[in-house]
């Protein structure tokens, strides 16, 4: 259970700073880590609607994906500062 969730909270922070440096977006190790996991989460959903899936590799970049377009949508809300 503990080992689950550090390892949920590595891939996430992995995963969110991946995607903040494809989206040049500026923000700490928390926020990564947080954006990460719901992003990786938002990715997976919208590749189970189409339908998408894979190994270890095609699940990352699924999350990438997702935490990228999370950032978008964010920015979309909130402007360019984030």
């Amino acid at each position: 259970m503990i080992l689950s969730i550090v390892l949920t909270i590595l891939i996430g922070a992995l995963v969110g700073w991946l995607a903040g440096m494809f989206m040049k977006s500026k923000h700490g190790f928390w926020m990564n880590c947080l954006l990460g996991i719901v992003g990786a989460a938002l990715g997976g959903w919208c590749a189970n609607l189409l339908h998408i899936g894979g190994g270890l590799i095609v699940q990352l970049i699924i999350s990438v994906l997702g935490t990228c377009l999370l950032i978008f949508i964010v920015r979309l809300i909130m402007g360019k500062k984030f």
